[in-house]
């Protein structure tokens, strides 16, 4: 009966330190941006989200963060494919580097863009004599959100390789389907649900990237002036209700990604 009892009280303490971290480092946060958005009325609310700065920074992140998660979603397929079907020397060297954007902190990874790329660089000279623009340019914010939402598609599409039944595959081969079609109709809708949860996943982590692109957009109003810049620059004038209200445009977005993919989760799993 004792035990029974001390089972429970941890069971019920361990609970209740998750409650805890969750409600204080997640949900009194989250609110906070949320209450201090409309903290000086709607009106005011509204005026900061429609300010033609501040939209035009919404705007373009939507913008080259959508092709970034395009990008991702192309290569990041193509690189899970590799890693699952073909064997060769280094795979497990490069299998483990996929996960390096998630261990290495933003600003490296930024300043490896610009260094590699950058005026001074050979690629970024290169570039500069054909009349093509990187660094300090959209380009470049396309490139540093790729680099950091780099594994999301990888790691999703994977396990969905992996757990492919090569029997399927056989089974249309045998039927007479050519690869082309076996890849259109068995392969492909096996990877579907990945390549869309990454993309996703993609997509909402750079809408709020800021460490790698603010080293290396320019941070130009309406040209490449992306909403987490402009949001750094509002706390730093002391404008914390105008970053808040920007601040939310975002992360309500990306509440309804994360919403979004568990809903085709929860759908996937009842087929």
């Amino acid at each position: 009966m004792n035990s029974l009892l001390r089972h429970k009280g941890w069971t019920w303490g361990f609970r209740s330190t998750i409650l805890l971290y969750f409600v204080v480092l997640i949900v009194l946060p989250i609110l906070g941006v949320y209450y201090n958005s409309f903290s000086l009325g709607f009106t005011n609310f509204v005026e900061s989200v429609t300010d033609p700065i501040a939209w035009r920074s919404v705007l373009l992140t939507l913008q080259l963060a959508l092709i970034a998660a395009i990008i991702n979603v192309a290569l990041g397929t193509i690189i899970a494919w590799v890693l699952v079907r073909y064997k060769f020397p280094g795979r497990p060297l490069l299998n483990s580097m996929v996960d390096l954007p998630f261990a290495l902190p933003t600003a490296v990874g930024g300043l490896m863009i610009l260094l590699l790329l950058g005026p001074g660089s050979l690629i970024g000279g290169a570039a500069k004599s054909l009349g093509i623009e990187i660094v300090f340019h959209p380009p470049a914010i396309v490139i540093a959100m790729v680099f950091v939402t780099f594994p999301f598609v990888i790691r999703a599409v994977q396990p969905l390789l992996e757990e492919l039944d090569p029997s399927e595959e056989e089974a249309a081969y045998t039927m007479g389907a050519k690869g082309i079609r076996v890849f259109r109709q068995v392969i492909l809708p096996a990877m579907a649900p990945g390549m869309i949860g990454g993309g996703m996943l993609a997509f909402s982590r750079a809408l709020a990237e800021f460490g790698a692109v603010v080293l290396v957009a320019g941070n130009i109003p309406g040209r490449t002036l992306v909403s987490s810049v402009f949001i750094y620059g509002e706390v730093e004038s002391d404008n914390g209700t105008g970053a808040a209200a920007v601040s939310i445009i975002l992360l309500t977005l990306s509440f309804l990604i994360l919403w979004l993919i568990n809903v085709a989760q929860m759908r996937g799993k009842r087929r």
